[in-house]
């Protein structure tokens, strides 16, 4: 009798101290997530509209799903608030800071996540934490990034099919992500990469990985086949498409492909991944998730729930004030900007072959025009002027720069470069153009986006200068004479490009 009542005093205790956990737990959620709401609602927004996010819709409820189904395990865990955790969360809102200062709104959007999962692990304790490992690991996959890698998988993606255009004969040219057939011009564009498919199959197969695996390399040979699965599938997919067009048209293909390509596409590849590694699952389907005997260990370092909540809300709020702080601060340019007069260069209209226009969203003014010397060499100057860097408002971004994602022109390589800028050449069905980029943020000027990217942390973190300049100069391929000399030649009339820089930007 006095032992069961020993263990019904103890579970009414457990019993009490969770659902006091879970109400601060409550709190400092409530409170962080007031704090950062704009980076919360950017994430939501995104899992909305980018189709390459929207599995991260069905993260959420999973989450839940991996709590709910710890819950009976974890009632026999007691929850103690422990003050090493909040160095985690330390670490995620010194990462937020960097990317707020750094215009990096993933990086924003991990350091949230991480702070979340911080104030976790500091109001509930390690024991807990420890059984909540895999939910609490799992919710980086809110964080939506991996369109970086889109570039690279396009010319995987383009290679893979001129290998198979090879091997079944039928003659092919490739420029970049262009490929040329007998049956016409093909273009291997962002949407044909294959990124949105590889992404949300890394996260269904950790997801899978966790519940159907035990051993570490099972787990890691099946994580490898999720990578390896779609991007193969995807190449395969592209070829298909040029290969139906050789044989029965373009639009046919066209049509093909439409109907192949998207969940269907990627319902197929999941039951081929699952096919492939079905018989090498060696966790049962009723296994607990972890054992609660084993995480009993006493909690050293514990300190006041209440302390607890204000250390997780004070530790959000410092770089959230000193980013408020610093957005403050004046950043004055000229209330308006002309193109330049360029020594032995005139302004004439505009008349491309194919309209172009680079994409910098947000700018505080543009310039655009199109200059030609005396020998008839032409080039166009670009210039967009930034009174500061925000959300929105980024110099370097995703579909910022020479390129419009939304525009029929694709990068197609990366040429020899000037001192401080970047050079690429660029093309669309009938025209093709090089391209010289100069950025410049608090007297750094590079075609970088790293150094760009550090310059704008540095004058963020730092109370520097918060104007950013971005010159882009352009010319057409005509024939086959090569843009590159007209760009050079108005780039050295152009003169001191720091200077000129500067001057755009109200700093001289």
């Amino acid at each position: 009798m006095a032992s069961v009542a020993l263990a019904s005093g103890l579970k009414d205790r457990r019993s009490s101290d969770w659902q006091r956990s879970l109400l601060y737990l409550g709190v400092a959620w409530a409170g962080l997530l007031l704090l950062f709401w704009r980076d919360a609602a950017d994430m939501v927004a995104i899992w909305w509209n980018s189709s390459t996010f929207n599995h991260c819709l069905l993260i959420v409820p999973i989450l839940v799903w991996l709590v709910l189904q710890r819950r009976e395990l974890l009632a026999d865990l007691r929850p103690q608030p422990w003050w090493p955790a909040l160095l985690y969360g330390v670490v995620g809102a010194g990462g937020w800071l960097v990317g707020d200062a750094a215009g990096l709104a993933v990086a924003r959007q991990l350091g949230l996540v991480m702070m979340l999962q911080g104030s976790v692990a500091s109001i509930v304790g390690p024991n807990v934490a420890r059984g909540l490992l895999f939910p609490l690991f799992y919710m980086f996959f809110l964080v939506p990034i991996g369109e970086e890698a889109v570039p690279a998988l396009q010319t995987l993606t383009a290679e893979m099919c001129m290998f198979l255009l090879g091997a079944v004969g039928i003659p092919a040219h490739i420029d970049g992500i262009f490929i040329t057939t007998p049956a016409g011009l093909f273009r291997v564009a962002e949407a044909c990469s294959g990124v949105k498919f590889l992404i949300a199959m890394v996260a269904y197969g950790v997801l899978v990985a966790n519940l159907c695996f035990q051993s570490w390399i099972r787990r890691m040979a099946f994580l490898a086949v999720c990578v390896a699965v779609p991007i193969i599938a995807n190449g395969l997919r592209a070829f298909c498409t040029i290969y139906v067009a050789q044989y029965q048209g373009v639009e046919f293909a066209a049509d093909f492909d439409h109907v192949l390509y998207g969940w269907i596409f990627f319902g197929l590849v999941i039951a081929l991944v699952m096919a492939i590694s079905w018989s090498f699952f060696d966790r049962r389907a009723d296994a607990p998730a972890f054992d609660p005997a084993k995480l009993q260990t006493p909690v050293a370092r514990t300190l006041l729930p209440p302390v607890a909540i204000a250390a997780t809300l004070l530790i959000g709020a410092v770089p959230f004030g000193w980013s408020t702080y610093v957005a403050a601060r004046l950043s004055p340019i000229p209330d308006r900007i002309v193109l330049p007069q360029v020594e032995g260069w005139t302004v004439v209209p505009y008349a491309p072959t194919v309209p172009w226009t680079p994409r910098f969203v947000g700018g505080s003014h543009y310039l655009f025009g199109r200059y030609r010397n005396d020998a008839g060499q032409e080039a166009d100057l670009f210039v967009v002027v930034y009174d500061r860097q925000i959300e929105g408002k980024e110099l370097i971004g995703f579909g910022q720069g020479a390129v419009d994602p939304e525009s029929y022109w694709s990068w197609t390589a990366d040429t020899e470069a000037p001192r401080n800028g970047r050079a690429q050449r660029i093309q669309t069905q009938g025209a093709e153009r090089e391209v010289l980029g100069f950025y410049r943020v608090n007297g750094v000027t590079s075609g970088s986006a790293l150094q760009i990217k550090l310059a704008t942390l540095r004058a963020r973190l730092l109370n520097g200068d918060q104007q950013a300049v971005a010159i882009i100069v352009s010319s057409e391929k005509r024939g086959n004479r090569s843009p590159r000399p007209a760009i050079d030649a108005f780039v050295t009339s152009l003169g001191n490009i720091d200077k000129v820089a500067d001057r755009f930007a109200g700093l001289r």
